[in-house]
C-alpha cells in the first residue's frame, strides 16, 4: 500500500465525475512506481511491441485505436499475473524527419547543404531532443501502460549495431546486393522510395499520338504516350509477334528514326504490345518506365546500356549517345513535355491528342509526381526471405486474425519484388559499404574491417542510408537487446501478439516476419491482429482536405481518455472499419459517470472494498444471482479476449456493469443492506473494476483506491477467480422477477399509465415454481413492480392488460385506471401515422432509382427512419393487443 493510497482510502467520492482530475495523477503514479512492468521473474511472459510511431508524429485517431487495443490486451494479461512487457519506442523516420528539419532551416533562410553531413545530423539530434517526444507524451494521455524504462529509438547505438549486423550478414549470404534497376524516384526529396510509399491519383491528362518514320523512308509507325518527353530516351518500338500488321517489318528487321534526336531504334517483338490497343505499337523507354525496363531486358538491352534523360531533380540531361538537342537540356520534365509536343507538331508528326484521366504516381511524402529512374541501389532478395513467413502462416505458426487477410498476405508475398533498401538521405542508418576507386565493394560492420578487406586501397563509404522500414523490421528482437542481450531475447522472443493496422501489413508486418524468422529461426509473433481504419461518421476516409479529421486529444479533453478508449474497443469489430461517432464517445463518458454514481451509492450504504478474491458466502437469491452473473461475465470476457473480439469483450463488461449491477442489482437490494449483501455488493463492484480496468483504466483505478484499504493498486490486482458455481435456481428466480418488473413497466409506458400507479395482478393456476418465486419476493414485487398483490385466481371481467414473466401470463385489470376507449383511439391514430410513414419510406427504398441516384448518407438515413417507424408501429400494435 502506498502513502498516496493511504491518504485516499475510504474517502467519499466527489459528487461529480471529472476525468481530467484523475487521469494525470494516476498515470504519473503508475509510471513512477514501475507498475507498467512489475517484477515477476517467475511468471509466464507475455510480450507485445507497439508499431513505433515516427519521431516527428503527433497522435492521430488511428494511433488512438491501435494503441487502445494493445493496452487493453497488456492490462488484461498483467491482471492475469503474466510478466507483461509492452515494448515502446519511436522510429527515426528518415524522410519525414529530414524534411521537418530542412523546413525549419528554410524558415531561417538556411539549408542542409550549408553544413557537412555530420553537422546536419547533429542538428537532427538537437531537434529530436527538443521536439521529438510529442507523441510519447500523447500516448501517456491515452493511458498506454508501456515499459517506458526501456523506451527504444531506432537510431539508438544498440539498435544501430543490430541494423548493421543484419545488413552485413544478408550481404555475406547473398541476400543483399547492389544492382542497376528502375526505382520510384522522388525529384523533390531526391531519393528512391518504395512502391508502398507511392500513392496513385487520377489526373486529367492527355494521350498524344505520334508518327515515328521508318528508317528506309517507306512510311511510319504510330505510337501513343502520356509522357511525350520520355521519347528523348526511347530505345525501341515494340509490336506483338502475333500482330499480322507488323510481321513484314519484323521480318526485315525494320528500324525507325526517332524524331528530335535522330536516334535509330529497332522494332522488336514482345507480348507487352497489345494489338487491340491503339495502333498496337508501343514506344519503349527502358530507362524511364517499369514495363519498358522489362521489355528492354527481353530485347537484349543491358541495364547499364539503358539511356537516362533526367537528373535527380527531373530536369532533362544529356543521354549517353549525346543526341538530345541542346535547347532541351536543363528543362524541367513538364516544360520539356510541352516543348517535345511543339517540336513534333512542327514536324507534322503529331497525329492527334486525346483527353484522358491518367493514373499518376505521387510520392506520399514529397507530394510530387514520381519518376521511374534508372540508378544503382541496394536490394534485398525479398523473394527468398518471403518463403519462410508464407510457410509459417500456412502451418499456423503465425495466425492472422481475421483470417480473411491471409489471401491478401499470400498474394503480395507470392508476387514480391526485390526490396530497394537504399535511400539518398543523410538522416538514417548509413549503409555499411565502402568503395575502392576500381569499383570494388567492401561490406563490413566497421571501417576497420572494411579497410582490412581492401588492403592498401583507399576506400570511401557509401553516402546512402537504409530505408526506415529496414530497421523497423528488426523491432521484435532488436528492441530486446539482440544481438547482445540473450536473456531478455530468450524470455520475450517470439512476441505473443502483434496488433497492427492492415495498411502496414506489407510495409512492416511482412518484413518483420522475414527478418525475424531468418535471424531468430522463429516467428516474431504467434498471432497477427489486423484492425481497420477509423473513418468519418459518414464512412469516408478522414483527410485534412475534406476537413473531417478528428483530433483524439480534443476528444480526451472533452470526454476523458476512458470514454475514447471504450469507444475504440467497443467499435472494433474484426474485418470492419470503425466509424467515428462522437455521441457514442459521450455515451461511454456517461457510462463511467453511472459507475461512479453506483460506487457513491455503495459508499453511502456502508459498502466498501472486498477483502476476498473468491466470492463471499451468499444465501439470498439476489446475491447468489449476482455472483452467478459475475462468473458468466468473466467466462464470456475471457473467451472474447482469447478470440481477440474487442467489441464482444467491451459489450460484455458494459452490459454487466450497466444493466445487471447498476440497474437491477442495486435496485433489488435497496433497503436490504445486511452484512451478507454488503459483502457481496462490495465484492461484485471490485470484480467490475478489475474486468473494466483494461478498457477504462483511470476511473476504475480511482474508484478502487477510494472504496477502502487495498494491498495493491488495481493495475496489478488479481483477475477474477470467483471460486463458485453458477446457481441456476437463483438465476431463474431473479430473472423471473426482472422480467416481470421490466415488462410491467414497459406495458405502463405503452398505455400511458403513470409509472407509480399501483395495480393488482391476477394469475390463475400458477406453477409451483412461479408461486414460490412470487411468495419469496413479495417485498420486491410491491416496491419495484408497484403491485399491491398478485392474486392466484382468474381476473374479474372487463378490460385488462396481459403481462408475461417466464411461463406465467398475468392479467391486470384496467377499469378505472385509464379511459380505455380514448386510449384505444389514441393508439390507433398513432399506429396509422407510423404505418403510413413506414410504408412510404419502404416504397422509396424499393425504388432502384432512389438507391442509384441518392447520396449514400441519404439512403442510410432512409433505412434508419424506416427501422424507427417499423419499431414504433410494432410497439403500438402490441399496446393495442394488450387492451384486447
Amino acid at each position: 500500500m502506498t502513502d498516496a493510497q493511504n491518504s485516499d482510502s475510504a474517502q467519499m467520492l466527489d459528487k461529480t465525475f471529472d476525468p481530467a482530475a484523475i487521469e494525470a495523477k494516476w498515470y504519473q503514479h503508475w509510471e513512477n512506481t514501475g507498475l507498467f512492468r512489475p517484477e515477476r521473474p517467475d511468471a509466464t511472459p507475455f510480450t507485445i511491441v507497439n508499431p513505433p510511431p515516427n519521431v516527428t508524429g503527433s497522435l492521430h485517431i488511428g494511433h488512438a485505436l491501435d494503441n487502445t487495443l494493445q493496452d487493453v490486451v497488456i492490462r488484461y494479461e498483467r491482471l492475469r499475473g503474466k510478466d507483461a512487457l509492452w515494448v515502446v519506442g519511436t522510429d527515426h523516420a528518415g524522410i519525414a524527419t529530414q524534411m521537418v528539419v530542412e523546413r525549419q532551416m528554410e524558415q531561417r533562410q538556411d539549408k542542409r547543404t550549408n553544413y557537412t553531413r555530420e553537422q546536419f545530423i547533429d542538428k537532427v539530434w538537437e531537434w529530436k531532443a527538443e521536439s521529438g517526444g510529442t507523441i510519447t507524451g500523447q500516448l501517456r494521455r491515452l493511458g498506454c501502460s508501456m515499459d517506458w524504462s526501456r523506451e527504444q529509438f531506432t537510431m539508438d547505438p544498440h539498435f544501430t549495431k543490430a541494423v548493421v549486423k543484419v545488413f552485413v550478414d544478408l550481404y555475406n549470404q547473398g541476400l543483399i546486393y547492389r544492382d542497376k534497376r528502375l526505382v520510384n524516384w522522388d525529384p523533390r526529396l531526391k531519393t528512391a522510395i518504395s512502391d508502398l510509399e507511392v500513392e496513385t491519383r487520377e489526373i486529367d491528362g492527355k494521350f498524344w499520338h505520334f508518327k515515328y518514320p521508318l528508317s528506309d523512308g517507306s512510311g511510319y509507325i504510330s505510337v501513343a504516350t502520356t509522357r511525350p518527353e520520355t521519347m528523348l530516351a526511347d530505345m525501341a518500338v515494340a509490336v506483338n509477334p502475333a500482330d499480322e500488321r507488323y510481321k513484314p517489318l519484323l521480318d526485315r528487321k525494320a528500324t525507325v528514326i526517332l524524331p528530335i534526336t535522330g536516334r535509330e531504334i529497332p522494332i522488336v517483338a514482345d507480348e507487352h504490345a497489345d494489338p487491340e490497343l491503339g495502333s498496337g505499337a508501343v514506344k519503349i523507354t527502358p530507362g524511364h518506365d517499369f514495363n519498358d525496363f522489362e521489355v528492354g531486358k527481353r530485347a537484349g538491352i543491358k541495364a547499364a546500356d539503358m539511356l537516362n534523360m533526367l537528373d535527380a531533380e527531373a530536369h532533362v540531361c544529356q543521354t549517353a549517345d549525346g543526341l538530345i538537342p541542346a535547347q532541351l537540356i536543363g528543362m524541367d520534365r513538364f516544360a520539356a513535355r510541352t516543348c517535345v509536343v511543339d517540336l513534333m507538331e512542327q514536324a507534322d508528326l503529331l497525329e492527334k491528342v486525346e483527353d484522358r484521366v491518367i493514373q499518376t504516381p505521387y510520392g506520399d511524402r514529397g507530394g510530387v509526381v514520381i519518376e521511374p529512374w534508372l540508378t544503382d541501389q541496394w536490394y534485398v532478395d525479398a523473394e527468398t526471405l518471403a518463403k519462410a513467413p508464407m510457410e509459417a502462416v500456412r502451418s499456423g505458426a503465425i495466425e492472422i486474425v481475421p483470417k480473411s487477410w491471409e489471401k491478401t498476405f499470400f498474394n503480395w508475398m507470392e508476387n514480391i519484388q526485390p526490396w530497394c533498401v537504399s535511400r539518398q538521405l543523410w538522416w538514417g542508418h548509413r549503409i555499411p559499404a565502402w568503395y575502392a576507386d576500381d569499383g570494388s565493394i567492401y561490406v563490413a560492420e566497421t571501417v576497420e574491417e572494411a579497410q582490412a578487406q581492401a588492403g592498401n586501397k583507399p576506400i570511401k563509404r557509401d553516402e546512402d542510408v537504409l530505408d526506415t522500414w529496414f530497421s523497423s523490421a528488426l523491432w521484435p528482437f532488436a528492441t530486446l537487446g539482440w544481438p547482445d542481450d540473450d536473456a531478455l531475447v530468450a524470455r520475450h522472443y517470439p512476441n505473443d501478439l502483434l496488433i497492427s493496422g492492415f495498411d502496414i501489413l506489407f510495409f512492416w508486418d511482412a518484413r518483420m516476419a522475414m527478418q525475424g524468422i531468418h535471424f531468430m529461426k522463429e516467428v516474431p509473433w504467434k498471432r497477427l491482429y489486423l484492425h481497420g481504419l477509423v473513418r468519418a461518421a459518414d464512412g469516408q476516409k478522414m483527410s485534412k482536405s475534406k476537413g473531417n479529421v478528428v483530433d483524439p486529444l480534443g476528444l480526451i479533453d472533452q470526454y476523458g481518455a476512458d470514454a475514447l478508449r471504450f469507444f475504440m474497443a467497443a467499435m472494433e469489430s474484426q474485418g470492419r472499419d470503425v466509424k467515428m461517432d462522437e455521441k457514442r464517445v459521450e455515451g461511454y463518458r456517461n457510462f463511467a459517470t453511472k459507475l461512479w454514481n453506483a460506487a457513491r451509492f455503495c459508499q453511502s450504504n456502508g459498502i466498501g472494498a472486498s477483502q476476498s478474491v473468491a466470492a463471499p458466502a451468499a444465501t439470498s437469491a439476489v446475491n447468489r444471482w449476482i455472483i452467478s452473473e459475475v462468473i458468466e461475465t468473466v467466462a464470456a470476457l475471457d473467451k472474447a479476449m482469447a478470440d481477440l473480439r474487442f467489441d464482444a469483450a467491451a459489450n460484455t463488461i458494459y452490459q454487466f456493469a450497466w444493466s445487471q449491477f447498476c440497474d437491477w442489482y442495486i435496485e433489488l437490494i435497496k433497503g436490504s443492506f445486511d452484512e451478507e449483501t454488503r459483502a457481496v455488493a462490495g465484492w461484485v463492484l471490485d470484480q467490475i473494476l478489475v474486468m473494466l480496468h483494461p478498457f477504462m483504466p483511470f476511473v476504475t483505478e480511482e474508484l478502487w483506491s477510494k472504496m477502502g484499504d487495498r494491498p495493491y493498486e488495481l493495475i496489478v490486482a488479481k483477475w477474477p477467480e470467483p471460486g463458485a458455481q453458477v446457481d441456476a435456481q437463483a438465476k431463474a428466480e431473479v430473472e423471473w422477477l426482472i422480467s416481470l418488473i421490466g415488462n410491467l413497466r414497459g406495458a405502463k409506458a405503452e398505455l400511458g399509465i403513470a409509472p407509480g400507479a399501483r395495480l393488482t395482478a391476477y394469475l390463475a393456476e400458477p406453477s409451483e415454481a412461479t408461486r414460490a418465486v412470487i411468495e419469496r419476493n413479495g417485498a420486491a414485487i410491491d416496491r419495484l413492480a408497484r403491485l399491491d398483490a398478485i392474486r392466484f385466481e382468474a381476473a374479474p371481467a372487463g378490460a385488462a392488460m396481459q403481462v408475461g414473466a417466464g411461463d406465467a401470463m398475468l392479467a391486470i385489470p384496467l377499469e378505472g385506471v385509464i379511459d380505455i376507449a380514448a386510449e384505444k383511439a389514441r393508439l390507433e391514430k398513432a399506429l396509422a401515422t407510423s404505418v403510413k410513414e413506414r410504408d412510404s419510406i419502404a416504397k422509396r427504398l424499393e425504388n432502384p432509382a432512389f438507391a442509384e441516384k441518392a447520396k449514400p448518407e441519404a439512403v442510410e438515413k432512409a433505412k434508419a427512419d424506416h427501422a424507427t417507424h417499423a419499431a414504433e408501429a410494432g410497439r403500438l400494435q402490441a399496446a393495442l393487443a394488450r387492451l384486447g
